[in-house]
Formats: structure tokens, sequence, C-alpha cells
């Protein structure tokens, strides 16, 4: 028997074939670098774990050399560990179950709950621009794949059971492949039906997953050749279009000659947090120094004030009081300082520069918001982020006093606090295991140990904090614990599929059910790749996140991250991932309940 996730399926392989102690494994040994004078025997049969261990870690070295290569700046990344792996399995490295079981899936939740911790906002915004377009592609692309295998079944008769493992394993989803054998066990009787081969289900979802990953890869590139993409060019459009409401933030210096704007405070005038302008300095009369302003400053005529905001809003605002002034407040002596402070205090994350009051108990005023490298005006109503960046202005004593207020700690800001990180993803399982009843749907579904993870990491990286727990991790780290995570994943997917991908592919039956899954793949793929770029003139970046998420396919991701710096690939699967898990889940048990009778 050979297990994959959470079932075993027959091997059609030889005994030969399946033991990690049979006269193939000592191959592997050899790949590992062990010396022949060590008994591998001994290591597999009596410490299966640290074999176990050295095999994924093996696998994963060598899966990173050859993902590392480079033809025309196109390489396999990470997704590179997942085809050693085949290789190994299939040459007898065989895992501890649980071993492999554990890595595999805590692998899995460790890459999409940091991808959803650190893209959560961004995800947010690419809804509500282009969810419904994005969702449907992803939708689209399901519902052509079931087409598809009602279309083998009916052409080349494809067993029923086969149909839902192959769709699961064209489609690179696990759970829908947990999901399509709970269905098929709640319809056959195994016990009065025994001539049911359940294995068929497990055995063409192996045979199919490998080439799932090969072709959505393959579809990427063929719609970069089609489409004459430069992914450089593509990149600096995705973040040039989401900064697209920052305008580069201004300041300006204005006379106050509004007669009835005089002897009233600038916070209370008409159209300042519409605009988002803040007021910095002023200079007062005949004065030659210039002074801190705040909201709470009264104007008088004939004031010279130093404002900030964006060209648009400085447009609309400066005509309300007076007129450009050519006075460069900042030239002139002054008793006004400015500093940039570092968020890091949980006390104030999701405060609003209103609730804390800065200009009434500080006497100081932030002019300038920077979070994640966008300069935003700092407008009453802006809440505040863990790590974001104020520019802050005032006298010393009360730049001293706000400091100590908001945090400022490089060090807290460059740490990364795990118990926020293992109580989000404790809070993800739990819902991932949460039953969902859909209307018409005879069946439960549930998000799993993917969707549910990445739902929950989506939802604190809203929310920033909850209590003393602040959900934020250094990008460095979030990225070291996302390439951990797949390349655990990948390495232990292999190595189960390994043991029976080329027993049953190099079989006839299993050749056309390879080619099958490969249409499977990539036509719906190539499909909405088109109309997606033709119509809805969707980036190719997001396009490929959207073409990785519809599959619900962390390596298909894992090599899209390796086309650019750039996270809009990372934005496009999270964006779409949770309907299509869903989709997925709904989609294999309805092809079982559709074709066995």
């Amino acid at each position: 028997m050979a297990h994959l996730g959470n079932r075993s399926i027959v091997a059609t392989h030889s005994p030969a074939q399946s033991g990690c102690c049979d006269k193939q494994s000592p191959r592997f040994t050899m790949l590992l670098g062990f010396s022949s004078s060590l008994d591998y025997r001994h290591i597999a049969t009596v410490n299966p774990v640290t074999f176990s261990i050295l095999a994924i870690v093996g696998v994963a070295v060598g899966g990173l050399l050859i993902g590392g290569v480079r033809i025309r700046k196109i390489g396999l990344g990470s997704a590179g560990v997942m085809f050693v792996g085949i290789l190994a399995g299939h040459w007898g490295a065989e895992l501890n179950p649980e071993v492999a079981e554990f890595a595999k899936e805590f692998g899995l939740v460790l890459f999409v709950f940091t991808i959803g911790l650190q893209l959560g906002p961004g995800i947010v915004q690419l809804w509500k621009e282009q969810g419904l377009v994005l969702n449907s592609l992803a939708v689209a692309v399901v519902v052509q794949g079931v087409l598809l295998i009602l279309m083998f079944h009916s052409l080349i008769d494809l067993p029923p059971l086969a149909a839902g493992g192959l769709f699961s394993g064209a489609t690179t989803n696990t759970p829908s492949l947990g999901a399509a054998q709970q269905a098929a066990a709640s319809i056959l009787d195994k016990s009065s039906d025994e001539g049911t081969d359940f294995g068929m289900l497990a055995a063409a979802y192996a045979v199919a997953y490998p080439g799932g990953i090969l072709g959505i890869i393959a579809s990427m590139l063929i719609l970069k050749f089609l489409f004459k993409i430069d992914v450089d060019a593509e990149a600096k459009a995705a973040a040039s279009s989401s900064g697209e409401k920052h305008e580069p933030i201004v300041r300006r210096s204005i006379e106050v000659d509004n007669e009835h704007l005089s002897e009233r405070r600038f916070g209370d005038i008409p159209g300042v947090e519409e605009t988002g302008v803040r007021i910095s300095r002023i200079k007062r009369g005949e004065e030659l120094s210039v002074s801190p302003a705040t909201d709470q400053t009264v104007l008088y005529k004939g004031d010279i004030i130093q404002v900030v905001g964006t060209t648009a809003g400085l447009d609309r605002f400066v005509p309300l009081i007076g007129r450009a002034s050519d006075i460069d407040l900042m030239e002139l002596t002054s008793n006004a300082c400015h500093r940039r402070i570092v968020v890091t205090e949980p006390r104030v994350i999701n405060q609003t520069l209103r609730d804390l009051s800065l200009d009434l108990i500080y006497n100081a005023t932030i002019t300038r918001i920077v979070r994640s490298g966008i300069e935003m005006p700092g407008r009453g109503s802006s809440r505040l982020q863990y790590g974001d960046v104020l520019h802050v202005v005032g006298d010393e004593e009360s730049l001293d006093r706000v400091t100590q207020l908001l945090g400022n700690s490089v060090k807290a800001l460059s740490e990364t606090q795990f118990a926020p990180v293992f109580l989000g993803i404790f809070v993800g399982v739990l819902v991932g295991m949460i039953p969902i009843s859909i209307p018409g749907v005879p069946f439960p579904v549930k998000l799993g140990l993917a969707g549910g993870p990445l739902v929950a990491a989506i939802v604190f990286s809203l929310l920033g904090k909850v209590g003393k727990f602040v959900w934020h991790i250094p990008f460095s780290a979030n990225l070291a614990l996302r390439e951990l995570g797949i390349i655990m994943f990948l390495a232990s997917a292999g190595l189960s599929a390994g043991k029976t991908f080329f027993g049953v592919a190099m079989t006839s039956q299993g050749l056309l059910w390879m080619l099958a899954g490969l249409i499977v793949t990539m036509v719906p793929l190539l499909v909405v790749g088109l109309v997606g770029r033709l119509i809805f003139k969707v980036n190719y970046l997001t396009l490929c996140g959207v073409i990785a998420g519809s599959m619900t396919d962390p390596p298909a991701l894992a090599f899209a991250n390796t086309l650019s710096d750039s996270s809009t690939a990372a934005t496009g699967y999270a964006a779409v991932y949770p309907l299509t898990m869903v989709m997925r889940i709904v989609a294999a048990q309805t092809i079982i309940y559709v074709l066995v009778r």
C-alpha cells in the first residue's frame, strides 16, 4: 500500500519497488551521500523518523539545485523539489507515514498562512477593484474542468471513480480527492460490491498530479510567449496601479487672507478632513521665527502657514483660505522640529489620529503616514497599523513624548513574535474543520488545512492586533517561513507520489489518463488566460496568480513568484483561493454523484 494524503492506494508496481529496504533503495541512499559502510536498512527500519528527515532534506537540496537552474531567465524554482521527490520515491525512498503527513500538511499551512498575513490588505483592495472578474475567471476554470472530465468519461470509457481522481489530480487539489472518496464511500457499499476498486480514485490522482503541476507552469509560459510579456514592465504596471489612489505628498506655503476664517482653528475649516490637508508650521505677522502648528492653531489674516497634502487636495483647499506664498517656512528660524516615528506600540494600533488627539495632548501633528513604501496624508480618520512610519512635527519635548507613545522600537519591528503566528494557525485549522452547508449540495464542505489558515490570516492581517497579540512578521522572516513551508510540502508530496507514479503511468491506461489529465489542466487555463488578457486586460502577474489559485496549487504559485520580486501573483492567488477551494470540493463530489450509478 502507498500512502497519499490521509488515504491508502493500491500500488501497481512490484513489491520490490515499494519498500524502503528493498534492493533498489540503496540507490537513494547514495543520492543522499551515505557511504557504502552505512547500514541503510538499520536506519530505515529501526529509526524511520530519522530516515524520513534525511529523505526530505536530501530531496529538498536536490530539488532546489535543479530549480535554481534557469534557461532564458526561467527556472522551476522550489517546484523542482516535487519532481526530485517523485524520482526519489520511485527509487525506493519511503517516508514514515505520520512524518510524511505532518510535513506535507504543516508545510502547506505555513505557506498559505504567511501569504495571507502579508497580503491581506492588498487582497481586499484587489477584491474591491477586480474581485468579480478574477473570481469569475477562476470559476470558469473549474467548470471547464468538470465538463472535460465528463467528456472523457464518454469518449475513452473513463471509469467513474477514475474520473473523480483524475479531476482532483489534474487540478492538483488534494482536499477534493478526499471529498470524492467520501462521496464514493457513501454511494458504494464495499461489502456488497467486491469489484469496486476504491484505489482507482487515488491511482488516477497520483498519475495526473505531476502532469497537473507541469501543465499549470507550461500554461503560464505559453501565455507569456503568446503575449510577448515583459515581466518587469508588468510588475511596474501592477505597482503603479496599486498606487493610483496614493498621490505623492507635497507641501505648500499659504498666506491667510480670508476674513471669514479669521480667528478660527485650522481643524474647524471646512474641507480639511475631506482634502486630507495637514498644517505643520506657522509664521505670524512680522515675526521672524516659525512655530509648529496643529489642528488647534487659531489662524489670523496675514498668517503664513505651511500645509501638507496631495496636489489635488491642496488645489482644492488653498483657495478656501488664501493664496499661495513664495516664503519657504522650512528655511526660516524655527523651533518646529520634524521626526520620523515608527509605530510599534500595540496600544495605538487600529486607533485613529482623531482618537489619539496628538494636537490637543502633545501639541504635535502628523503630516504624513508611510505604509509599505506609500505616502498618505494623515487624516483624522486614518487608523494606525504596526510598522507605519509617521512624519511628526512639533517641538523637541512634544516629539519625545509622541515617540514614547508610539513606540519607535526598531528592534521590535525586526523581531518575529511567534505566539500570534501559532495562535493564528490554531484558529485557521479550526476554521478549516468547520463543515459549511451549501443549499442544494447534499454534503458539507470544508475549507481544510489550506483554506482555513488562509482565511484566518487575511482576517488577522486586517485586524492588526487582538489584545496583546500583534499579527506582524518582518518581510524576511515571512519569506523564509513561506519557503520552508512549500519545500516541506513539495518534498513530502513528491516522495509519496513517486511510489506509484511510474508503476501506473507506464501502462497504456496510465498514459491515456495522464494525457487526459494534461488536457483537463491546460485547456481551461489557456482559455481563461486568453479571455482574461484580451478582454479584461488583466495584468500578467495577477493572471498567473489567478491561474495558480484556480488550481489551488502552491507549487505553481512558487514558480510564479520566481518570475518577479513583485507580490502581485501571490495577491491574485489569495484573492481567488477561498472560492475556488469550495468549488473544487463540490465539483469533485458532484462528478462522483453524477457518474456512479
